[in-house]
């Protein structure tokens, strides 16, 4: 047994080996900190003088004039700071870059490929990867990633729930906005069961694009994460896992019956659907449809503007919770200009690039860079303006639905198709 002067021996001996100590832990940490920030620097510096005077070909949805336009910005900011000529390849749907990177690989093209850059979606990020069609741990060492604050802010690291290992490099954020006409209904529907009520009355008034369509898809999975709401926790939970024989009719057979009831009274009966977004916003315009819906709340008041919608629109979000998630770019593992696709890629995750993106009249696409990161003078660059009458009201969206599983996505086109596809 320790004498009183033992201990007092061993408690000054251990005193005095942590007081050494902590300063040589932090000491070391500062110095491992300094020497991977270092070698970072070195990195990027190394990216930028290869990939400076370069060609960028960016797979990119086209279907919308006001995002297109952002993307010709941001091909003339590239351009003025790294002469690098962006191309946007303009795709009706992102499985179009996926099939060609595919196509590439099965060639044995490893290393010329023609997509340097690609807007991407949880699904197709989710094939890319399982394909290993993809470039691995650059997006998480771009300057400018520092801004989205990873460590407090997971959604930059997870598509669809699935880990990006700096595959991916966040671009913004989109929920699914409602839009109506208020010379027809004074009192849209603010919830899926009120959708129901609503349509009922309102017969023929509303539709939704038939899948595949991104948007159609996107209003069934609305649909099918509201309906479970208030299901047991282990049942709702296997929305975020894969889709299995015994999970596949317990999730979505409701979403069946929900549909069973909504289609006969959409537009049509339910017996056709609008081919796209673009079709369906045509037919408010031809004041077919009072209500309808989008995931880029933005298009609504610039379509207003263009005269493609009527002045007595109005956006909202449904209060029972908008589905949303964060959209990235990705470089294919055989892109041909892997360092100019980063130089690109790091711009658009910019302070400027993103507020201006933000803008309303712009894009209005939501910042995924956190604002505590940043200094006074980028702070100044995301103020906002007064929005349009027809614009989604700032801070409308109170809940957000986080994405199911990519793996859902196959199971609702099949099932879809087997009962409602045969009457297109």
């Amino acid at each position: 047994m320790l004498s009183s002067t033992d201990w007092q021996q061993l408690m000054r001996n251990s005193f005095f080996c942590v007081a050494f100590c902590f300063p040589l832990t932090l000491s070391l940490t500062i110095s491992f900190n300094s020497i991977a920030s270092t070698e970072l620097t070195n990195r990027w510096q190394h990216i930028e003088s290869l990939g400076k005077n370069q060609d960028v070909y960016f797979y990119a949805w086209g279907g919308d004039p006001q995002i297109n336009a952002y993307i010709q910005w941001a091909g003339q900011q590239v351009k003025t700071l790294y002469n690098i000529n962006l191309h946007h390849v303009k795709l009706t749907d992102t499985s179009e870059a996926v099939s060609r990177v595919l196509a590439e690989k099965s060639a044995n093209n490893h290393s010329q490929g023609s997509v340097d850059l690609v807007w991407i979606n949880g699904a197709n990020f989710a094939t890319m990867s399982e394909h290993a069609l993809l470039l691995k741990q650059w997006a998480n060492k771009l300057p400018n990633f520092q801004y989205t604050d990873p460590e407090n802010n997971p959604a930059v690291n997870f598509d669809f729930g699935i880990p990006t290992q700096g595959m991916e490099a966040p671009w913004g954020q989109a929920a699914l906005t409602f839009y109506y006409d208020n010379l027809s209904t004074q009192n849209p529907p603010s919830t899926l069961s009120e959708l129901l009520s609503w349509s009922a009355k309102n017969t023929g008034r509303f539709s939704y694009p038939k899948p595949p369509d991104f948007l159609g898809l996107s209003f069934l999975k609305y649909v099918l994460v509201i309906l479970h709401q208030k299901s047991a926790t282990e049942l709702k939970s296997q929305l975020y896992t894969p889709v299995t024989k015994q999970n596949k009719a317990l999730i979505l057979n409701p979403l069946w019956s929900f549909l069973n009831k909504l289609h006969p009274v959409l537009w049509r009966n339910g017996k056709h659907f609008p081919q796209s977004g673009e079709q369906m916003r045509r037919l408010v315009d031809d004041t077919e449809l009072s209500l309808a819906f989008t995931f880029s709340a933005p298009t609504v008041p610039a379509a207003v503007k263009r005269f493609d919608l009527p002045q007595s629109i109005r956006s909202y979000a449904m209060s029972d919770g908008s589905l949303s998630n964060t959209h990235f770019v990705a470089i294919p593992y055989n892109a041909t200009h892997q360092a100019s696709a980063q130089i690109v890629a790091n711009f658009l995750l910019s302070p400027i690039a993103q507020a201006h993106k933000q803008k309303q009249n712009v894009w209005g696409d939501s910042s995924v860079l956190i604002q505590s990161t940043l200094d006074d003078q980028q702070q100044e660059l995301f103020k906002v303006q007064l929005p349009h009458p027809s614009a989604l009201p700032f801070n409308s969206i109170k809940r957000t639905l986080s994405e199911p599983h990519p793996d859902w996505v196959k199971a609702i086109i099949e099932g879809w198709q087997t009962r409602y596809g045969i009457s297109l």
